[in-house]
């Protein structure tokens, strides 16, 4: 990781979970980061507790439902610190509804997931591009619903849906960025249920195996560190003794 000591990275759901944890890990490595979320207050207080640290932590509210708020913020990164080395598309949101479900909630859902961090990749690259950086990466974090189907669970239909174009959109960015001849790495990390403010209510049931915000952090730390002619193009994380039958008849 010290090749990125001093470099820029943004960090988008920055305030809670695997934002948070991902934040606190590449300040702590000396990296410059910049956190976007809609919640602020807590970004506030995760710069509170980053001051001092080898790196700097900023933070900006950013609706990444928003394609003028995400430029804005963008614009903001490449006056303020003339470069972005590092983009982690970690936001996401999982609204508990099925393909006969809430159309609003399918929005947000393509908004954030995809859509909002496709156009962070997009505006990441071109800054990249701008300055002629010498290594880049480019992280989604996915999850394993962007690789299997899951038809005993209908809840879970649309958010599946998001995920498994992230996998194939992760793919193809990696490729045009080989097209391209650009030195950006491509990477896609997808972890099992995992214990944030999303799946809250899933961690309440008894027995179910849950990774914590640090496994993946540790992750993206893995993808990050290796060296540049190698792209990690996809981790998949699970809990150790993860049953997937045991876990769907806790929720059935």
């Amino acid at each position: 990781m010290e090749k990125w000591n001093g470099k820029v990275a943004i960090v988008t759901g920055a305030s809670s979970g695997i934002g948070d944890e991902t934040c606190r890990q590449l300040v702590e490595k000396g990296m410059i980061v910049v956190g976007f979320d809609i919640s602020d207050d807590k970004l506030q207080m995760l710069e509170k507790d980053l001051k001092g640290k080898l790196g700097k932590f900023y933070y900006l509210k950013v609706d990444l439902c928003s394609e003028e708020n995400i430029l804005e913020a963008f614009h903001w990164v490449k006056q303020t610190l003339k470069s972005v080395d590092v983009l982690v598309n970690n936001a996401g949101v999982w609204k508990y509804s099925d393909l006969l479900g809430n159309t609003n909630d399918w929005k947000q859902m393509y908004d954030i997931n995809i859509i909002g961090a496709n156009i962070c990749s997009r505006e990441a690259i071109k800054i990249m591009e701008e300055i002629q950086i010498k290594e880049g990466h480019i992280i989604n974090i996915n999850g394993v619903a962007g690789h299997y189907i899951f038809p005993f669970l209908k809840d879970v239909s649309v958010y599946s849906a998001t995920k498994h174009s992230v996998t194939t959109i992760t793919e193809y960015l990696r490729e045009l960025m080989g097209m391209k001849n650009l030195p950006i790495r491509v990477t896609s990390i997808s972890p099992g249920a995992v214990e944030t403010k999303m799946t809250e209510e899933l961690s309440k049931l008894e027995g179910v195996k849950m990774l914590k915000s640090i496994d993946v952090a540790e992750a993206i730390m893995y993808a990050l560190s290796a060296p540049q002619h190698v792209n990690i193009s996809e981790i998949i994380i699970r809990p150790t003794g993860e049953n997937v039958l045991a876990f769907v008849k806790k929720l059935l």
